[in-house]
């Protein structure tokens, strides 16, 4: 398997749309009402709802790099309703909280599609569903479980399929069983995270690039360039966080590598099926895979392969990762093959990696050492959601430095 990709700079998608346009770093001290620390999804999303609710609130962004370099640049193109942690919310706020929490999920699926379409901006998606594949006996058991399990919390439009009728969707080698959710959707990454800060930025946000935020204090964000002032600072840095200043263990970086195919060509399509463009997910291990949009050079698919823990809470992007991160994606990219059956003229083209915010190890309450009026909060979530929490910022309560849905 060969790549041209390389972890640090960017990833196929971006290799496939570009770079995006340099942004200005910070100029200088400045105030806000709001900065929110970093450009990712997290933080755009937050940006677009906080000004969509309050047009007056002056929001600012600050990004270390340029808008979607981390894992928001670098997923596999997911978007769907799963939610970590569900079953812990369940005990602390009640079940009923736990399934209005869950419908939350379901809805942002829409949601995500519907400000893309009022906002132009054009991510390749297709709702396709998300189905997960059951291969032996065990597999489909734990399977079953988790389908009935889910309709616990009132995902009532789940289906369940035997062995012929997920070949009908999807022809894997040896598959015995699956279950397919409508709340989940296959889009280019890149394209939604570069749409999505162009939107931003219309409705009167700034956002700083090229601006690295070395400490997050109550009421202030300090950058090499200078100090932000603001009543609310967001941190949205996820996988990033163990880079500031005293947050080295608050967050466990957790690197995870991608892979993506050459080309397929409409006979090796034809063999596999996958018509309804689905996310694909198995229950044996974590594996993730999706079928990417035609338009992102040609018709591939792509997953992710392994994941492992960072060294000594850092996020690593050196030489040995990128060879880690080759290792594990022709090691997926081998077991995939025979997964799915797709023969041995497929082959991997393109692997990339990233560091994302997994484990959460440690969480000091809202502005410690400081007035109701100077809060600090961490925004944020699981690497693999396209949307992360945006609106929780605006209906939530400050709880425990994290947003908490009410109902």
């Amino acid at each position: 398997m060969t790549s041209s990709v390389v972890n640090g700079g960017i990833s196929f998608w971006y290799a496939d749309d570009g770079l995006p346009a340099v942004r200005e770093p910070l100029p200088g001290d400045a105030t806000a009402d709001v900065v929110i620390v970093g450009g990712g999804y997290t933080g755009l999303w937050t940006a677009y709802y906080l000004k969509k609710a309050a047009p007056f609130l002056r929001i600012t962004v600050l990004e270390q790099k340029f808008c979607g370099y981390g894992a928001s640049g670098r997923n596999g193109g997911w978007l769907y309703n799963g939610v970590a942690g569900r079953d812990r919310y369940a005990k602390l706020y009640g079940h009923e909280a736990a399934v209005r929490l869950q419908k939350a999920m379901n809805e942002t699926v829409a949601e995500v599609v519907r400000v893309a379409d009022d906002e132009g901006i054009d991510a390749d998606i297709v709702r396709g569903g998300v189905l997960e594949v059951a291969r032996t006996p065990a597999q489909l058991a734990r399977l079953r479980a988790f389908h009935e399990h889910e309709l616990s919390y009132g995902e009532t439009d789940r289906e369940l399929y035997g062995a012929r009728e997920t070949a009908e969707r999807i022809r894997v080698a040896d598959a015995v069983g699956s279950a397919w959710t409508p709340h989940g959707a296959r889009l280019h990454p890149v394209k939604l995270v570069k749409g999505l800060a162009a939107a931003v930025e219309k409705l009167g946000v700034t956002i700083f690039e090229s601006t690295p935020v070395t400490e997050v204090r109550a009421g202030r964000a300090v950058t090499p360039y200078g100090t932000v002032r603001a009543s609310y600072v967001l941190r949205c840095t996820e996988g990033f966080t163990a880079s500031l200043k005293g947050q080295r263990r608050t967050w466990l970086p957790m690197n995870s590598s991608m892979v993506a195919t050459e080309p397929l060509s409409e006979e090796q399509w034809a063999a596999i099926g996958w018509e309804g463009r689905e996310t694909l997910g198995g229950t044996w291990r974590t594996r993730t895979c999706t079928r990417s949009a035609p338009r992102t050079g040609g018709s591939r698919w792509a997953g992710a392969g392994c994941r492992t823990g960072s060294v000594r809470g850092r996020t690593t992007t050196g030489v040995r990762s990128r060879r880690r991160w080759r290792h594990c994606g022709t090691s997926w990219w081998t077991s995939s093959l025979r997964w799915r059956g797709c023969g041995s003229r497929t082959r991997g083209r393109v692997c990339w990696g990233g560091a994302a915010g997994l484990v959460c190890v440690g969480d000091a309450g809202p502005g410690d050492g400081a007035g109701l009026g100077r809060r600090v909060c961490r925004v944020g979530g699981w690497r693999r959601r396209i949307w992360r929490g945006g609106r929780c910022a605006i209906w939530c309560s400050w709880t425990r430095g994290r947003a908490a849905p009410r109902s």
